[in-house]
C-alpha cells in the first residue's frame, strides 16, 4: 500500500465541463480502462482529491502506469493504492518542471550522459505519452 503525491492543477480534465473539482469514480475508471493496461480487477473510489485503488495488477509496471494515469488527472492530489502485485517494489518517479525535456529528466534520473535513455522514459509511460515532445508542468513520469 502506498500514497503518492500529485499537483492538484495540472493534468488531463475529466468529467463533464472539466472544472478544477476532482472526477467521479467512474470517470477515473473509464480514464483508467482507456489505456488498455489490465485492470479490470482495479476498483477506483475517490475522496475529495484523493483517489483510492484496490484490486490485482499483473506486474510491477502495470502498477506503476495506473498511479501516474489516475495521478496525472486534475483535480486530484493524492493517489492511495492497496493493490496486490507480484514482487512489489518501491515506484520511482519524477514531476515535471518547467522547460524540463525528457533528456533532461533522463540525465536527472540516470546521471550524466543519461539523455540518450529518454526513450526508455517515453516507452515506460506509454499509452499515457503519445509524443515524447509532450510533457508538462506538473506531470509525474514513471522511471524505469
Amino acid at each position: 500500500m502506498g500514497l503518492f503525491d500529485f499537483i492538484k492543477d495540472a493534468g488531463k480534465a475529466l468529467g463533464i465541463g472539466g472544472g478544477d473539482e476532482a472526477p467521479t469514480a467512474e470517470d477515473v475508471k473509464k480514464e483508467l480502462e482507456s489505456h488498455n493496461l489490465g485492470t479490470d480487477k482495479v476498483t477506483v473510489d475517490v475522496d475529495g482529491d484523493k483517489v483510492v485503488v484496490k484490486g490485482d495488477v499483473a506486474s510491477q509496471e502495470v502498477l506503476e502506469k495506473v498511479i501516474v494515469a489516475v495521478g496525472n488527472t486534475k483535480g486530484i492530489s493524492k493517489v492511495e493504492t492497496a493493490v496486490s502485485v507480484p514482487d512489489e517494489k518501491e515506484p520511482r518517479f519524477h514531476t515535471v518542471k518547467k522547460g524540463d525535456t525528457l533528456w533532461a529528466v533522463a540525465e536527472a534520473a540516470y546521471g550524466k550522459g543519461g539523455g540518450p535513455r529518454y526513450t526508455e522514459i517515453f516507452e515506460a509511460n506509454r499509452p499515457m505519452l503519445s509524443d515524447p515532445d509532450k510533457i508538462y508542468p506538473g506531470q509525474v513520469l514513471r522511471i524505469p
